[in-house]
């Protein structure tokens, strides 16, 4: 089995916000969606495939309920699907910080997508399993994006070269999209 990178390192959340402290956290939400690339920090989903920024969720890294002094801390927020944000809830277990951390240290996927721990990193099998992060959700949503990413470089092709294979491969991949975004809506 090959292994992946869980995420591409182009797109390393940063926290970048710098102005002052809110009262209410959910004010930081333009900044996280900006400084995450408007992915969940734990899965990389896009979220796009989860209704958008209405859809996700703003987690405390260290949960509000025992750090109620970190609850406007930007630097305790990760942006969040509403998935992970739930299952982590006010856990505070062996997690890794998506921003002070690279990802693809302690996870990685396979071909099909599908994520899994590095062995070696305990907070990653931990999370794995707290986060649910084996959910086939996350890696139908995984073969999708790759799918968009083929579709795009072979439509350029296409309008390039206009060759015909390539457009019949276009045509092959458009198919395969359809089913998998098929899935994708029965899963999740």
């Amino acid at each position: 089995m090959s292994q992946l990178n869980f995420r591409d390192t182009a797109q390393q959340p940063q926290r970048k916000y710098s102005g002052k402290e809110l009262k209410n956290y959910r004010g930081y939400k333009d900044a996280l969606e900006k400084d995450f690339y408007s992915r969940c920090g734990y899965t990389f989903c896009q979220q796009d495939w989860f209704g958008g920024k209405r859809n996700f969720q703003i987690d405390h890294f260290k949960p509000k309920s025992i750090h109620p002094e970190l609850e406007t801390k930007y630097s305790n927020l990760v942006y969040s699907c509403s998935y992970v944000n739930r299952a982590k809830s006010d856990d505070m277990g062996n997690y890794i910080d998506p921003c002070d951390v690279n990802y693809n240290d302690h996870f990685y996927r396979d071909e099909l997508g599908n994520i899994y721990p590095v062995e070696s990193s305990e907070a990653a099998r931990y999370m794995y399993k707290k986060l649910k992060l084996y959910l086939k959700r996350y890696s139908i949503i995984w073969m999708l994006e790759q799918l968009e990413i083929r579709m795009s470089i072979l439509r350029e092709l296409i309008e390039q070269n206009g060759d015909a294979e390539a457009k019949e491969l276009f045509i092959a991949i458009t198919f395969q999209y359809m089913d998998y975004k098929k899935m994708k809506t029965a899963i999740l």
